[in-house]
């Protein structure tokens, strides 16, 4: 049986921090399997940098089908968790069902790999205390909120933790993310 990796998000999830690790993880060899509030068709979008903006523009992206709804995780499952940014950690953070599904992994030391607004989620389970962290550069003020030191970098790893701060950093993101995962959760 393949390791498990569970992917949790939700509508308005960046669709590329949703779809490059499900399918780098999947070219590992682990088995991913994505969560969300309900068993249903996810709405991603696209976040892309246009000159002129000062933030990000957001246009619809992909769907999906999640395999899972949160209530329905049993974390002692999965090896581990990645949670992508884009606007669902803006609620996603409020859903009781997923934060004890995060709280379990935490709990348990598994490796997280967490990007761009992701670590929202993160902060909401109280896991940033005394962490290093990166994120989309906007959040620096709440992950300092939630007691983690702050750093601007494509990837910053703390103990089974790796963080990074957009779509831009998948790279460095995943390589840190697969380094830790093939340490603490090989592929059987």
């Amino acid at each position: 049986m393949a390791t498990k990796i569970l992917i949790v998000t939700g509508d308005a999830a960046e669709s590329l921090e949703v779809m490059y690790p499900y399918q780098r993880l999947l070219e590992e060899g682990y088995e991913v399997h994505i969560a969300a509030p309900s068993r249903k068709k996810i709405r991603f979008v696209v976040h892309d940098f246009e000159e002129g903006f000062d933030t990000y523009t957001e246009k619809p992206g992909y769907t999906w089908q999640a395999d899972l709804s949160f209530a329905d995780v049993e974390p002692g499952e999965y090896a581990a968790v990645v949670i992508p940014g884009g606007r669902a950690p803006e609620y996603l953070r409020n859903d009781p069902e997923l934060r004890k599904v995060l709280k379990a992994f935490f709990d348990a030391d598994k490796p997280v790999a967490q990007i761009c607004h992701g670590p929202l989620l993160t902060a909401a389970v109280g896991a940033l205390s005394g962490r290093r962290v990166t994120a989309y550069p906007a959040l620096e003020m709440d992950m300092e909120a939630a007691g983690a030191s702050f750093q601007d970098s494509e990837a910053v790893v703390d103990g089974v933790v790796v963080s990074a701060r957009a779509w831009p950093d998948h790279p460095a993101w995943m390589r840190e993310f697969l380094t830790v995962l093939r340490s603490k959760a090989p592929v059987t």
